[in-house]
């Protein structure tokens, strides 16, 4: 254990010698908090709609108005000729083509269907689905209206009054993305400290020549990386701490469950990712090479988390292979502690499944490693 603290202690004085990885422990933090958090959102705040008004009358205008009334919309071009209008959509001038026939307002006043077209550009398909979304919402509240402004109708049109639905959004009930991001946000801030500043943090000593003289020294495989281990377990942690009291602070996130199980699985986390970067440091003869490795790995282990994309839409192949990815483990806890405020027997499978990770990492990390002098 005393050899352990000295390694420790040495690993900590090596890492603050560097004033390059000093900012970094810093700055990393306020980086990601301040600008991915309200930057990575699938939110659409602005549609921009085109009308083919064919019809021009009172009831396309209205329709019109609806849709300029909305906070999802802003209609800022009405032509005749579809034509140009499809040149516009082309060009990705606009988003959303939304064509009135003639005849939709003579079809709504004798009580018969109305339609009309509405091309979107859908190169984005989240886009396109939301942009939809919104559309059949606003078409919804404007049959409301019709049928609200011709009482009479219902009767004679035979339609049968529908049971109205009251909802409640639960957890994030005023739909924040924020909030939904700033978890995941967190397990990205955690992994680039461990992952990238730990692998490289050896490749360095490697390079140097310095890791020779602890190779030759009796310390034991085992010691030698728990002591790269701690220091940045312990760095992680303060970056967690401080990028949490950030989002609390400037996004208002809540945190319904406990803080001790909150870190208690990101440290359990931390010596998984750490795992990883010191097994792939021992193949890396450069910092070059690690970065190199990392970046690929780095990439697939984030892309494939279930941060942007449920965890339950992907296909099942992904699904298995996140079985070994710890990240989907430490975002889903981190969602589920802040937004629900679960407890231990709500998580307790996913933290034993990260639990065996950070022991099959880091034995990979011990036996790989190599003393030569």
């Amino acid at each position: 254990m005393r050899t352990i603290l000295f390694l420790i202690r040495k690993e900590f004085l090596q890492i603050f010698r560097d004033r390059m990885i000093g900012k970094a422990i810093f700055a990393v933090p306020l980086v990601q908090m301040l600008i991915l958090v309200p930057a990575v959102t699938f939110e659409i705040r602005e549609v921009k709609l085109c009308i083919i008004d064919m019809d021009m009358t009172s009831e396309s205008r209205k329709l019109i108005g609806q849709l300029e009334g909305s906070t999802f919309f802003r209609v800022s071009h009405s032509t005749f000729s579809e034509n140009e209008a499809r040149n516009l959509l082309d060009k990705n001038r606009y988003d959303l083509i939304l064509r009135i026939p003639g005849g939709f307002g003579r079809d709504i006043g004798n009580r018969n269907p109305a339609a009309i077209h509405a091309s979107i550009n859908a190169i984005n398909a989240t886009t396109a689905q939301l942009s939809w979304a919104y559309l059949n919402g606003v078409i919804h509240d404007y049959n409301l209206n019709i049928i609200a402004d011709n009482p009479g109708s219902i009767a004679t049109a035979g339609i049968i009054p529908r049971t109205e639905i009251t909802n409640r959004f639960w957890y994030n009930e005023n739909l924040v993305y924020s909030h939904y991001m700033l978890p995941g946000i967190l397990a990205i801030l955690v992994t680039a400290i461990g992952f990238l500043l730990a692998g490289l943090n050896l490749v360095k000593e490697k390079e140097a020549g310095t890791i020779e003289q602890i190779n030759v020294t009796p310390i034991r495989k085992h010691q030698f990386i728990t002591g790269k281990m701690v220091p940045f377990i312990i760095i992680g942690l303060f970056d967690l701490a401080l990028g949490l009291a950030l989002g609390k602070l400037v996004f208002r996130i809540p945190f319904e469950g406990s803080i001790g199980l909150f870190f208690l699985c990101a440290a359990i986390f931390m010596i998984s990712v750490l795992g990883i970067a010191l097994f792939i440091s021992n193949f890396s003869s450069s910092q070059q090479q690690f970065m190199f490795v990392a970046y690929f790995f780095m990439m697939i282990l984030i892309l494939m988390s279930g941060i942007f994309t449920p965890f339950e839409s992907m296909p099942s192949w992904a699904i298995k292979f996140n079985m070994a990815n710890p990240m989907a483990y430490l975002i889903r806890i981190n969602r589920m502690i802040m937004l629900k405020g679960s407890g231990f027997r709500d998580i307790y499978r996913d933290i034993a499944s990260l639990a065996v990770l950070a022991v099959i990492f880091t034995a990979f990390a011990v036996r790989r490693y190599r003393k030569t002098a």
